[in-house]
Parts: C-alpha cells; sequence; structure tokens
C-alpha cells in the first residue's frame, strides 16, 4: 500500500507516539517530524522561484483536443478541465528555468500550436516567451524569455533514484499556481506507455492533476528528478515524469541547435514473448524481432532481414524493443553497430552503419493495387493467388522488386489475408527459402505442408517484411 508523503509525518509521529509512551520520547519524534516539515518548507522555498506558468493561447482548431493515448491524459487542460469541451481559446502548463538567461524547459504538447506564449514568473513579472525548440518524440520543448539573472534548478541523476523516496512536485493545476505536493516514486524506468515515443518515466503518487505538464517532479533536497507529464486517470496516485537525465539529454540539444540528431537504423520490431515465439522463433529464448525493415535505410543497406532475432547491440544483451531503442540511440549517426543476431538457428553478426533519423517516419505504403484474374495454384489452401514477376507486372503494380512472386490476389478472412498479405506484395521466402518464380514456390510450399505456421518474407513496394501464416490453431 502507497501512503502519500503528506501523511508520512503524522503517521511517524502517530506510531513513535504509540511505541514511546513517554513525554521525553514523544517529544523526539515530534523532533523528526519537524525536521520533515523543515525539509518540505526548504525544497519549496529553493524550487518555486524556479517555476514558471506558462500561458498558451492557440487559434481555434476543432478536433485537435482528442486524446490519441487512451487510458492516459497530458497535465494540461482548458480553464474548464471538461476533456468533452473544444480546442480552448487559452490554457495553462508549468515550466522551469534550466539556464539563467531566460531558457525554460517544459512539454511539447503545452506549447504545440501555440500563438502566443505568456510566461509568469514567481515573483509576479510576466513575460512573452518564443519556442527553441521542440521533440515530439519524448514530448520535451524548450522555450526561452528575454531575462538576465533568473534563479534555475538543479538537475539531479535521475539513475540514481530510488523507489519509495520522497518526491515533491510543484506547478498549477486548474490553474492554482504554485501547488506544492509530496509522495514517493512508485516506480522508474517506466516504458512502453504511448506509442511513438522514445521514454523513461518516474511513477510517482504525488497529487499531480491537469495543469501539472512541464512542472518539475524533485527529490527531498529540491534537485529535479523529472518533469510531470502524463497521469493515469484523475485521483488514482498515477503520475508520470520524463527522467531528468532523458530531459536534459533532449534540452543541451535543443538549446545548442534548435533540433535533435539521433541515429537510427529503419526497422519496425517487436519484443519477442511467449505470444509471438511459436515455431518460427523456436530455438532463441529472449531478443527482439525485426518485424519490418524500411525502404532506403540503414537496414535496408545491410544483410538484416525480416524475421531476425536481434539479441545484441556491440555485445550488449537486448531482451526488449525498448532495450535495443536505448542502445541504439547511444551511438552516434555514421557509427557501425554490430548486431548479434539469430537468424534459422544460427547466431551471426550484422554490421549496420546509421544514419539521421528523419523529421517524419517513413510510413508503410497503404495502396492496394487492383488484383489480377485469379488463377489456380497450391497456395490455394492459404488463401493465395501468386504469378511470375513480369516487366508489365512490375510497371501495373509498381513494383520495387523483380525478385521472387507477386501477389495478385488474397481470399477474404483467408489464413493469408489474416496475416495481412496484400495484392501487390512481393514474396521472396518462404520458411527461409529464396523462391524465384511459381515453381520454386510450389516446391517449397509443398515442403512445408503440415506445418502450423508457414513464415514469408515480403517486398512491399521496398519495404521488406515479413507474415506468419497460421494454418489451424
Amino acid at each position: 500500500m502507497l501512503i502519500s508523503g503528506s501523511c508520512l509525518a503524522q503517521l511517524f509521529c502517530a506510531s513513535a507516539a504509540s511505541a514511546a509512551g513517554t513525554a521525553g520520547d514523544l517529544a523526539a519524534a515530534r523532533d523528526l517530524a519537524h525536521q520533515l516539515n523543515q525539509a518540505y518548507e526548504s525544497v519549496y522555498d529553493r524550487v518555486a522561484p524556479t517555476v514558471v506558468v506558462i500561458d498558451v493561447s492557440k487559434a481555434d482548431k476543432p478536433g485537435t483536443n482528442e486524446n490519441p493515448f487512451e487510458g492516459f491524459d497530458f497535465f494540461f487542460r482548458g480553464p474548464h478541465g471538461d476533456e468533452g469541451d473544444q480546442q480552448p481559446d487559452q490554457s495553462e502548463g508549468s515550466g522551469f528555468f534550466v539556464r539563467s538567461d531566460g531558457y525554460i524547459l517544459t512539454n511539447n504538447h503545452v506549447v504545440e500550436g501555440a500563438d502566443k506564449i505568456e510566461v509568469k514568473l514567481k515573483d509576479g513579472r510576466t513575460f512573452q516567451a518564443k519556442v527553441i525548440g521542440v521533440d515530439d518524440r519524448t514530448d520535451i520543448a524548450v522555450i526561452k524569455i528575454e531575462a538576465a539573472g533568473v534563479p534555475t534548478v538543479q538537475l539531479a541523476n535521475s539513475d540514481e533514484v530510488k523507489v519509495g523516496q520522497l518526491v515533491c512536485a510543484i506547478g498549477a493545476p486548474y490553474k492554482f499556481d504554485y501547488t506544492f505536493t509530496t509522495g514517493v516514486v512508485s516506480a522508474k524506468g517506466r516504458n512502453e506507455l504511448l506509442a511513438d515515443k522514445y521514454e523513461d518515466y518516474i511513477q510517482t503518487d504525488a497529487s499531480i492533476n491537469p495543469g501539472n505538464s512541464g512542472g518539475p517532479l524533485c527529490d527531498i533536497d529540491g534537485n529535479v528528478i523529472g518533469m510531470n507529464t502524463l497521469i493515469h486517470g484523475l485521483n488514482r496516485g498515477l503520475g508520470f515524469a520524463i527522467s531528468s537525465n532523458l530531459a536534459k539529454q533532449v534540452s543541451d540539444q535543443l538549446i545548442a541547435s534548435g533540433r535533435i540528431v539521433r541515429p537510427w537504423l529503419g526497422i519496425i520490431i517487436e519484443s519477442l514473448n511467449e505470444q509471438n515465439r511459436g515455431e518460427v522463433f523456436k530455438g532463441v529464448d529472449k531478443g527482439v524481432i525485426v518485424r519490418t525493415i524500411q525502404a532506403d535505410t540503414p537496414a535496408a543497406k545491410s544483410d538484416l532481414r525480416p524475421a531476425d532475432v536481434i539479441t545484441e547491440v556491440d555485445g550488449v544483451s537486448v531482451g526488449s524493443s525498448r532495450e535495443l531503442q536505448r542502445e541504439v540511440l547511444k551511438k552516434k549517426v555514421g557509427d557501425q553497430v554490430n548486431l548479434g543476431v539469430w537468424r534459422n538457428g544460427r547466431k551471426i553478426t550484422v554490421a549496420v552503419k546509421t544514419e539521421e533519423l528523419p523529421g517524419e517516419t517513413n510510413r508503410l505504403a497503404a495502396s492496394q493495387p487492383a488484383p489480377s484474374a485469379p488463377q489456380e495454384d497450391p497456395a490455394a489452401a492459404y488463401g493465395l493467388q501468386v504469378q511470375d514477376i513480369t516487366p508489365d507486372l512490375v510497371q501495373e503494380l509498381g513494383l520495387k522488386s523483380d525478385r521472387g512472386i507477386v501477389v495478385t490476389s488474397v481470399a477474404p478472412n483467408s489464413p493469408a489475408a489474416v496475416a495481412d498479405i496484400q495484392p501487390g506484395d512481393v514474396i521472396t521466402e518462404v520458411g527461409r527459402t529464396a523462391v524465384r518464380d511459381v515453381s520454386s514456390f510450389e516446391k517449397v510450399v509443398g515442403e512445408q505442408k503440415g506445418k502450423p505456421n508457414l513464415l514469408l518474407l515480403l517486398d512491399r513496394k521496398g519495404v521488406k517484411t515479413y507474415s506468419i501464416v497460421k494454418m489451424g490453431k
């Protein structure tokens, strides 16, 4: 059971008094409670002057107030705090100074789409702020006011944070400026909360509500260990703060250049687990499955293949997609990364040279060419119709590969349809065996007969991916 920090002093004092039974022991317990009170007061006195309230004016943009992250809310709402309202004209968030010349760290979602940003300081002064840089991948933004000698926070090393330690939060929940709450660190290293984000969250039970976005989460010494960002429902004691180490790494780059440069490989991945292991990945216990290799990316220029299982990055074991992501992000653009890979029962090393992550992630092609007339072939049991690749088909379907066979039709509700195989996909391998034409495809499929899963490597308009067609249960 978690106990909020605001109750700790009372419980500590009562428990000590009950156990002691003497006036002297009770006085000693009260002294300790007073010391805790003084510690909290000291944190507020030290940190509050570094915290700012951010008023953001936005043009009316209906529909942009929707929350794409089901179950989670940003600590950011309009003046009424009503989730059903239209996009508010003005909203409020929090932030804190990280440099004495006016640089402020806050959340990207606080300032995103802002037409005007006004910053209020603890001493009552107000300033107009400009955006220095934002990073949607981490939901971090840096803004700046023209001021000198402002008080700044001290960023702690979030790697040293311990579960159970006391924490304090300062922000502007529901427009109640400079609200101070206490609690404990409930967990650390939380991730996989939001899709398409680079995450390293500290979980806390400190009372945090809409309006706290961008405010600091501090330790008992007043050092900032995180930036408050997400809640999981109101009044549940489930708040999440971006770790100070991640916030510093991103904000330093934004201040220096206004943008973030990250290395990438150009793959879509998923963690290997009991649900997706099956017969295809039998023999490897831990790793990250290469689901898709995007076109014209570092991975596409290497020997990496779909359905490979990455188990190491430069000798460091990785067992989840987040661990792989974290290791790759430690590299510099242009570095060679040696990936330990499990492929079809063998361990090999694949070298990939990183490139800069584009501003917009490439999307898989969504178009589905009209199918040609179906023809009889042995793949009918899977719901597939296939054909040899011809120059006419390359032009007609816009194919990026002339190796393999092309899918011309997929029967509705068939095993192939369930596996998301699409007309226009080019099958290059079946069960790790390359296929050149329909004849070789028929031979390999015949050899796979009786197996519950059929592994197909695909080229989808230059994007390399794979599908597992399941027969029966």
